[in-house]
């Protein structure tokens, strides 16, 4: 056991390490939600395509369950809202379109077994050998959502099953509780600085507009991007995982 205290100090120390080490040739990053790829990882997808080793991107869930109250903003309108703000945020980072990706799960309900588990898991290994993917990354497995739990565990089945190497980034991790205790032990891997990068990382996180409260205004217990993890997430570095 570990506190969620002691995880952050050690993944604050990781050792910073160049892009081709932490990763070496293509890497298929899975997203559960549409902004939690340039939340987690923004900065490693600019330095990738900046290096012309275009990621592969894949979002899980279509982002319909962010705010379930809005009238003005029902589920299918709200899907292709964030569908547009996910292209978006990856056109400023300098991914194509094309190397975009979405699993069309439903928000908040990711299977984590079951034969849509397997069929995504299916889709992410063609996936990977079609564009010739050495690294699967996703997000951490201590991330606090349903979704990010089932992205880890699909990322993890796919990556076992093709021998690749898994790597995973926090997101939501970065806020537990300090006192939280965890099944995990001193973690090992890296931290990729992303100073050059990070003014683009800013306007990648900004372009889901959606997750600012501004854009959605007529549910008040809709989703709100929270100053606590944005403030750990925009930093000259990011943090990744050796599974």
């Amino acid at each position: 056991m570990i506190s969620a205290a002691t995880l952050h100090t050690a993944w604050e120390n990781l050792p910073l390490a160049d892009l081709n080490d932490i990763a070496p040739g293509r890497t298929l990053v899975l997203a559960p939600h549409p902004d939690d790829e340039s939340l987690g990882c923004g900065g490693f997808i600019a330095e990738s395509c900046a290096r012309g080793i275009l990621p592969i991107v894949v979002i899980a869930t279509d982002g319909a369950a962010s705010h379930p109250q809005s009238k003005n903003w029902p589920p299918e309108r709200l899907v292709r809202q964030r569908r547009q703000e996910v292209q978006n945020a990856l056109t400023k980072l300098g991914l194509p379109t094309e190397n975009l990706f979405f699993l069309d799960l439903p928000d908040s309900h990711a299977p984590v077994s079951g034969p849509d588990f397997e069929k995504s898991v299916d889709t992410l290994i063609d996936l990977a050998k079609e564009h010739r993917c050495a690294t699967f990354l996703t997000t951490s497995r201590h991330d606090p959502h349903c979704d990010h739990e089932a992205a880890w565990l699909m990322a993890s089945e796919a990556a076992k099953r093709l021998s690749r190497t898994l790597l995973t980034y926090p997101v939501w991790s970065w806020t537990l509780p300090p006192e939280t205790h965890l099944d995990d032990i001193m973690p090992s891997g890296w931290r990729l600085s992303i100073e050059t990068h990070l003014s683009t990382k800013r306007a990648a996180i900004t372009a889901h507009e959606s997750q600012y409260g501004r854009l959605i205004d007529d549910d008040p217990s809709g989703f709100v991007l929270p100053e606590n993890l944005l403030s750990r997430v925009v930093r000259p570095y990011e943090v990744f995982i050796a599974s």
